[in-house]
C-alpha cells in the first residue's frame, strides 16, 4: 500500500500527538521557566552588586512612597526611627541549612511611616523550638539594611506558637497587623533585611551567593528536546 497509509496507523498517530503535545510546552512553558529564573537571578546578582558600589543611601531616596520599584529592590538604605510593636517570627524557613525562625519587627520611621524590618534569624532548638530572643533596642535608632519585595500571603494560616505569632511568609501588612500595629499606620509594602552590627540585628541573614546556577543550560536542554522530539519521529518516519 502507498507510503503514506502508513502514517495512518493508529501507533504514528499516538507518537504524534504526544511529541506535539511534549514539544508545545517544552517551548511554551518549560524553556522560558528556567530561562526566565536565570534572568531573574542574573538582575538579583547585578542588584546586590550596584548596592555595594556606593554608600547605603537614605531611605526616602529609594522609597518616597509605600511601593517599591522592581529595580531598587536590594538596595542599601539608612533610615531612622524607632521599634514598635512586637515580634513576629517567619515559622522555619532554613538558612545554611540550618532549620530556623526569622524575626520581624515593625519599625516606625522619622517621617510615620512604617516599616517591617527582618532582624535576622535564630536556630531551632530540637528543630521547632524557639529559642531566646534578644527584644529590639528601645528609641530612636538608624540602622542600614537592604530594601526587600514582600511576598504574598501564604496559604497556610498565621499560627500562635510558644508565646508568639509565626508566619510562613513575610508579607508586611499580615505582619504588621499581628504585631499590633494600628490600622491607621502607612505600612509600606517592602521590608527591610539588616545588615550585620547594626541595632537590633540578631544574626543577619547572609546574602545569596552571586552565581546563577544551571537555569540557563536547563533552559536551552528544553529547548533542544523540544526540537529533537518531532525531529526523532521524523527520522523513525
Amino acid at each position: 500500500k502507498p507510503w503514506w497509509r502508513q502514517l495512518l496507523n493508529p501507533g504514528w498517530i499516538i507518537a504524534a500527538i504526544i511529541v506535539g503535545i511534549f514539544s508545545y510546552f517544552a517551548f511554551t512553558f518549560l524553556a522560558p521557566w528556567q530561562l526566565g529564573k536565570n534572568e531573574q537571578l542574573v538582575e538579583r546578582n547585578e542588584h546586590i552588586s550596584a548596592a555595594f558600589d556606593h554608600d547605603p543611601e537614605p531611605l526616602v531616596d529609594r522609597l518616597p512612597g509605600t511601593t517599591l520599584a522592581p529595580a531598587d529592590e536590594w538596595s542599601r538604605v539608612v533610615a531612622t526611627g524607632h521599634y514598635t510593636g512586637h515580634d513576629v517570627l517567619l515559622r522555619l524557613r532554613s538558612v545554611d541549612r540550618t532549620p530556623a525562625f526569622q524575626v520581624l519587627t515593625p519599625f516606625t520611621l522619622d517621617d510615620g511611616r512604617t516599616i517591617l524590618i527582618n532582624r535576622g534569624w535564630v536556630p531551632a532548638e530540637g528543630s521547632t523550638g524557639v529559642p531566646d530572643i534578644d527584644a529590639a533596642p528601645t528609641g530612636d535608632v538608624t540602622i542600614t539594611g537592604m530594601l526587600r519585595a514582600g511576598e504574598a500571603v501564604h496559604p497556610t494560616a498565621p499560627i500562635h506558637d510558644q508565646g508568639y505569632d509565626m508566619v510562613h511568609s513575610i508579607n508586611p501588612s499580615q505582619v504588621g497587623e499581628l504585631a499590633g500595629i494600628d490600622t491607621g499606620a502607612v505600612m509600606v509594602e517592602p521590608y527591610l533585611q539588616l545588615l550585620s552590627d547594626q541595632p537590633g540585628t540578631l544574626t543577619a541573614i547572609p546574602l545569596p551567593q552571586l552565581e546563577t546556577g544551571n537555569h540557563l543550560s536547563y533552559g536551552l536542554q528544553w529547548i533542544l528536546f523540544g526540537v529533537a522530539a518531532p525531529g526523532a519521529l521524523l527520522y523513525f518516519l
